[in-house]
């Protein structure tokens, strides 16, 4: 019966209701992608014009044919991002791969010039293609950047979001809309619950969001809710003729279906679908712990750790003077922590407590505002009168530098845990030493997603999504992000 019913919801009138309201969902979604594209017109006329004033600006008679090109630079840079998928609604709002899509058009169209001008034997100004190319693809990341900031800040007041009906068993149901109420950046907003195996619906309400019925009233809740993407959560009752069925439905009204596989934190490069005995099964890679990439962070985390440590030389020893002025006591503080496989090191900070702070940690305990394994006070009374500052900067944590020359860290990773924390994280899950598979970073996920004010068991997941993710890309990612959170001092203690 509740096949039928799945099939029987997608008649005519319910349809026509539905394409209502999946164009209305729709529509910020053109709004943004036509932004999109007159920013990427601007960028590519603003790149052709920096090209022509640096390669021609002392020229008194500058080549007009260039002017031209410059004007033609737009509707080209265009085509480019257009073919590369640029345009593509499925990745606006969605982590990197908008950014990557940009990279490749600005790769694709650089190739593409160079074998038409080496099989035409075009006599193109290479300085000028160069500048205009790499400048193009600059600027768009930047304004596609800005445009992402503009749309998860719509996405926080309740607009720019698609209302979302989420199917499957209760606790997978709780457990995906607490974690879509973590965070609005995604623009899933979950509206109704349909919930799977024969559960009791006497309880109208999950995590505050209303059920309405099971797997059969999945058609009912879109039109009822006026919603426009259904998530369909680790649900075994869901099979595929009945999935197939439900995807036919939607295709009508232009709703789109979401399917969450059971392991929630592995996604992106690593996931292949691939199509056996006419069944299309999701082909998990391992995550990339050794081999070249690793062998390539390791010499920038280095190079670059050694280039800041010189830049920062001056202010380094300002910070440490003013420390040994304050109270006399030792500028650096040395900490055991955790590293790869389990190997213990001495981690390096500037000292931002008074002398013997460790000794007090047993006194202060009931004022910890972290929970988990982990101590933290905003106003500990232990800090010097130099040491919040530091902190609210992170200035203190510039010395770890020396621990990444050293090979002991690397500049994006897991943060690196003392040793009785770590004990107590060993005893309390078993998933926790999958931490150690990477060397800890002096940045990473949580850092720039919240800091010490992130609960425990979510810096965790965000410490192993980068363990099972991590790309030179994301590592990029992150330490620009990291600039951001440091400026804003955000759940910085």
């Amino acid at each position: 019966m509740a096949r039928e019913a799945i099939v029987d919801c997608s008649s005519p009138g319910t349809g026509s209701r539905l394409v209502g309201f999946a164009r209305a969902g729709a529509s910020w979604k053109s709004r943004y992608l036509g932004l999109a594209a007159i920013l990427d017109a601007v960028c590519a006329l603003l790149a052709g014009m920096v090209a022509f004033e640096i390669r021609y600006h002392a020229r008194i008679e500058p080549p007009t044919e260039y002017l031209a090109i410059t004007g033609a630079l737009p509707p080209i840079w265009g085509t480019s991002v257009l073919l590369a998928g640029g345009y593509d609604s499925r990745w606006v709002g969605t982590g990197a791969e908008e950014f990557r899509r940009i990279v490749h058009a600005g790769v694709a169209l650089t190739a593409c010039v160079a074998i038409l001008s080496y099989s035409a034997k075009l006599d193109l100004a290479r300085g000028y293609v160069v500048i205009a190319l790499a400048c193009v693809t600059a600027f768009d990341l930047l304004s596609r950047h800005a445009l992402r900031r503009r749309l998860y800040w719509h996405r926080r007041l309740g607009n720019c979001v698609q209302r979302t009906v989420v199917v499957g068993p209760r606790d997978a149901v709780a457990g995906l809309i607490n974690l879509l109420n973590s965070d609005s950046s995604h623009g899933l907003s979950v509206v109704v619950a349909c919930l799977a195996g024969g559960a009791d619906l006497s309880q109208d309400k999950i995590e505050g969001i209303p059920v309405i019925g099971g797997l059969d009233s999945v058609a009912a809740a879109v039109s009822g809710f006026r919603a426009d993407t259904v998530a369909v959560v680790n649900c075994a009752e869901m099979d595929h003729t009945r999935l197939r069925e439900l995807a036919w439905m939607l295709e009508k009204t232009s709703t789109d279906l979401c399917v969450g596989p059971a392991l929630l934190d592995i996604a992106g490069p690593r996931t292949t679908i691939l199509p056996v005995a006419g069944l299309p099964l999701i082909h998990l890679e391992h995550a990339k712990l050794t081999g070249p990439k690793r062998l390539i962070k390791g010499i920038f985390d280095r190079v670059t750790a050694l280039a800041a440590l010189i830049l920062l030389s001056p202010c380094l020893v300002a910070v440490a003077c003013a420390i040994q002025l304050c109270d006399g006591g030792p500028t650096l503080f040395r900490q055991v922590r955790i590293g790869k496989d389990g190997r213990p090191f001495n981690l390096y900070k500037f000292r931002t407590m008074e002398v013997g702070a460790e000794a007090r940690k047993a006194e202060l305990e009931a004022l910890n505002e972290v929970n988990g394994v982990l101590f933290k006070i905003r106003k500990d009374p232990r800090l010097t009168p130099i040491g919040g500052w530091l902190r609210h900067w992170s200035v203190d944590e510039i010395p770890q530098l020396l621990n990444v020359l050293r090979g002991e860290m690397s500049l994006v990773g897991p943060r690196p845990w003392a040793a009785l924390p770590y004990e107590k994280a060993i005893k309390s899950r078993d998933y926790v030493p999958r931490r150690l598979a990477v060397k800890p970073g002096i940045t990473g996920l949580w850092q720039v997603s919240g800091r010490a004010s992130l609960p425990w068991e979510e810096s965790v997941r965000l410490d192993l999504r980068y363990v099972e993710h991590w790309s030179l890309a994301l590592d990029l990612q992150i330490l620009f992000k990291t600039c951001r959170a440091v400026l804003s001092r955000t759940g910085a203690y």
